[in-house]
């Protein structure tokens, strides 16, 4: 496990992690939210599944693809300038990420993915690609966050345990989590 998260490089200047997470982001939405989706239409078409339509379905999806995109966006571009690292385990964040987002749940970059593939679902009314997204959602939940989680608790210790005691995985809590020392290193960019 701990071969799987490396933390990214310390001398990568800002733009050129930003630059990765930009790229990393076009990767994944093009491989989960166009072609496993597209797939997973067309074997529908091959099987005669109906898809199921409701007033405003693509209004609503639409508008849920822009909340999710806005939200992992923004998560991505709060690790890289503050966390110092990437969404990859293999470049992952140099820094507790407590800004942003991170601040009111613990990995909103997930939430934001989901919410994107449920407005995939929506727009296109596939029941495969809802059963999709509940498949993903279980395997992020029970196998990829507590590997996580355990990394981050090996290397931020105290810190990520307060904070995961704190604040939930995936119900925002609003008032949101801000201990003194940790953001004060964050938004100074500390290497500490």
């Amino acid at each position: 496990m701990k071969m799987l998260f490396i933390p990214a490089a310390q001398e990568s200047p800002l733009w050129w992690i930003l630059l990765k997470i930009f790229l990393q982001t076009i990767v994944f939405w093009t491989l989960f939210l166009l072609v496993i989706p597209g797939g997973l239409m067309w074997l529908e078409s091959m099987l005669s599944w109906d898809r199921f339509h409701v007033s405003g379905q693509r209004m609503w999806g639409i508008l849920f693809f822009v909340l999710g995109g806005s939200l992992g966006l923004t998560s991505g571009t709060m690790m890289g300038i503050y966390g110092r690292g990437t969404p990859l385990p293999f470049d992952t964040a140099r820094h507790l990420m407590i800004v942003g987002p991170y601040r009111f749940v613990r990995n909103p970059m997930a939430i934001a993915g989901l919410t994107q593939g449920a407005a995939v679902w929506l727009f296109f009314g596939s029941w495969l690609i809802l059963a999709y997204i509940i498949v993903g959602f279980f395997l992020w939940n029970y196998y990829v966050r507590p590997i996580e989680e355990q990394d981050l608790l090996q290397r931020f210790e105290g810190d990520y345990d307060a904070y995961r005691r704190t604040i939930r995985c995936w119900i925002p809590c609003w008032r949101g989590y801000l201990p003194d020392k940790l953001v004060t290193q964050q938004l100074e960019g500390n290497d500490k």
